[in-house]
């Protein structure tokens, strides 16, 4: 297993150029991670749009629940999962499967979770994989947000950093 290397280019890049993600595991409950993290990317103007089985139909955070991938009308920019690194295979090949319909352009695992697996089943269906990040904690770091708090970001400059697609 290699080590993952993410450039901040690449992270800022990939943040930069989406507009809609899908997140699979989304929960109505606001002390779980995933809606923490949908509310904080809605608020930097991304649109985030839960997918739960368990809760298609209704709503979270005033995006209606779908109940899979294929289900999303429109199409989706990224696909950012919030779910245990054993179900990711099965994500990956249902992000695959529609990845061309809904122009799908990056599978996204959340902190913590890494399947190689589902990254070549993601990669070989055309989509940039990132594992073991959080969107919304690396948005926070590349615009310096995190550092208001405190955390070392390992970026250093005087200058005031730009948002990703700012």
């Amino acid at each position: 297993m290699e080590p993952l290397n993410y450039t901040d280019a690449e992270l800022r890049e990939i943040l930069s150029n989406v507009h809609v993600m899908a997140m699979v595991g989304s929960s109505g409950d606001w002390k779980r991670p995933s809606n923490f993290a949908m509310k904080y990317l809605q608020r930097r103007g991304y649109r985030v749009i839960p997918i739960n089985p368990g809760r298609a139909g209704t709503e979270i955070l005033g995006e209606t629940v779908y109940a899979s991938l294929a289900d999303v009308p429109g199409n989706i920019d990224m696909v950012d999962v919030f779910r245990a690194a054993d179900a990711t295979p099965g994500i990956a090949e249902e992000a695959a499967a529609v990845a061309q319909e809904k122009h799908i352009k990056v599978f996204w695992l959340q902190l913590g979770i890494r399947n190689d697996e589902a990254a070549e089943i993601a990669k070989a269906a055309g989509m940039t994989v990132i594992m073991d990040r959080c969107p919304k904690i690396e948005y926070a770091r590349l615009s310096g947000e995190l550092s208001w708090s405190g955390i070392n970001t390992r970026i250093v400059t005087s200058k005031v950093l730009r948002a990703p697609g700012s």
